[in-house]
């Protein structure tokens, strides 16, 4: 698929947006793992944690993960055939699977939270607040410098 120069720059000015704001909630989501884990089950505090992670998964986090896939995929779609055999793109493109397994594994914390049913400690999700991080490290550094 070959994109013209303006689309091609707008589709990829809403993919930088959209990749920002998933990794703010990517980021933002575990440290409120952390102090919830601190938190009484049931307390107010408890209940208001609750809220803020649903709403930052459900509002934020999911659809800016979904237009960041729609974005990337469009400029996949319109790299040329050398790009596949490229080590950066393999590279790359893990380190989109472990943001989205990321993703997936925080939707399944926040579901325990809301029930009351979390099992693990702030140090564990201090551990897994770090994680997000040096994928995205790992992503900007191949999709910009393509060391190999």
């Amino acid at each position: 698929m070959e994109l013209s120069a303006t689309a091609y720059l707008w589709i990829k000015a809403l993919h930088v947006i959209s990749v920002i704001a998933w990794m703010a909630g990517l980021l933002y989501l575990p440290r409120l793992f952390v102090y919830h884990a601190a938190a009484a089950p049931g307390s107010v505090l408890s209940e208001t944690f609750k809220v803020m992670e649903r709403r930052l998964l459900r509002a934020i986090m999911n659809p800016a993960m979904m237009a960041a896939l729609v974005t990337g995929g469009l400029l996949l779609a319109n790299l040329g055939g050398d790009a596949w055999e490229a080590g950066w793109l393999h590279g790359k493109l893990a380190g989109v699977v472990g943001l989205l397994v990321m993703h997936g594994l925080m939707a399944r914390w926040r579901s325990a939270f809301a029930v009351d049913r979390n099992t693990r400690s702030e140090t564990f999700y201090r551990f897994a607040n770090e994680i997000p991080t040096v994928l995205m490290i790992a992503i900007v550094v191949l999709a910009v410098v393509r060391p190999f």
